[in-house]
């Protein structure tokens, strides 16, 4: 088991942040936010000139591990683009024989996903794994409060016996779909933690730099322990479907609670440590920690993905990186 990214795709998803800081950085979300129409026109011809489309993450798995360090660069500036939905797209033609742009996964109940206004074909993957298709409608929200999330109208594919639909490509729907977004939402604490890190070096209290203050060091050990946990899990998941790995949704489940987890923890401290200034506009946080909320509770919040995951393995446990002998075939 190696769950090292490839130097490759390291270096493709360093290129990719530097060409998004580039094009705008974090004006390139302030922009979209302010001219919603014009979100794929700012941000298409960025990910074209990367070769972003040309990354075909289901068949090969370097391609999958560049998938993975692109949505987390998007993630850093917080680029308003679902990259993650876009990539993860299957090769199921809709009802319509058009091969979808993008893959969401959704709740059934209440189907919403960060789509507005970008006019794409879109399949869906409900949580337990049923494929489908969704049509984006419209909003009354403007970004700001709806951070270009949108009601979805959601409609099951018919499945019938011997067909892909009702075998592995929905749980492989499920777990790409579910696993890229946690990279993007990696990329926003990757991001949190490099601003509260400058802002604590440069204020000061008392005459000393807050970074000196002991319990400013505990608060931001905290955090860094959970972003380092939430790479580790995301890596191992990343692994679990190129390689494969029957329990492949299960691991992407777990990555999505440690990650909704360590998201709270992250984005507590840096609101904590910026003080007021966290929630207001000239601050990089206010905007990250806003449009990370679709990512946190969308298909599923923490407490329904950890229902999920319970119910998923039952008695019998995670099988992973930490699993005993027992439990720790395909690992």
């Amino acid at each position: 088991m190696d769950v090292q990214l490839s130097a490759e795709a390291l270096e493709f998803g360093a290129q990719a942040r530097r060409a998004f800081e580039l094009a705008g950085g974090d004006a390139l979300l302030q922009q979209a936010e302010a001219h919603p129409h014009l979100r794929r026109e700012l941000v298409e011809p960025i990910l074209e000139s990367l070769g972003a489309w040309d990354l075909s993450p289901r068949r090969d798995a370097h391609e999958l591990e560049a998938a993975a360090a692109l949505c987390r660069s998007a993630g850093y500036w917080a680029l308003p683009y679902p990259v993650a939905e876009r990539l993860a797209r299957s090769d199921r033609l809709d009802p319509d024989g058009h091969a979808p742009d993008g893959l969401v996964v959704i709740s059934p109940r209440n189907p919403h996903g960060p789509l507005a206004g970008l006019g794409f074909h879109w399949a869906a993957v409900t949580p337990d794994g049923t494929p489908g298709n969704v049509t984006v409608t419209q909003t009354d929200s403007p970004p700001r409060q709806s951070a270009f999330s949108t009601p979805l109208e959601w409609r099951p594919v018919v499945q019938t016996a011997g067909t892909a639909a009702d075998g592995c490509d929905g749980l492989l729907d499920l777990a790409l779909g579910l696993v890229l977004p946690c990279w993007t939402l990696l990329g926003m604490l990757d991001r949190a933690l490099d601003l509260t890190r400058a802002h604590v070096l440069v204020r000061e209290q008392f005459g000393r730099p807050l970074a000196e203050f002991q319990g400013v060091q505990f608060q931001l050990t905290e955090a860094e322990v959970e972003r380092r946990g939430v790479d580790m899990l995301a890596r191992y998941a990343l692994w679990g479907i190129a390689s494969g790995r029957p329990e492949a949704v299960e691991d992407a489940l777990a990555l999505r609670l440690a990650a909704l987890e360590a998201a709270e923890i992250v984005f507590r401290v840096a609101h904590q440590l910026h003080g007021a200034l966290g929630f207001c506009d000239e601050s990089p946080l206010s905007w990250l920690s806003r449009y990370s909320l679709p990512l946190r509770r969308l298909p599923l919040g923490a407490a329904a993905t950890e229902e999920l995951l319970t119910r998923r393995v039952g008695r019998r446990g995670l099988t992973g990186l930490f699993s005993g002998p027992e439990n720790a075939k395909g690992a």
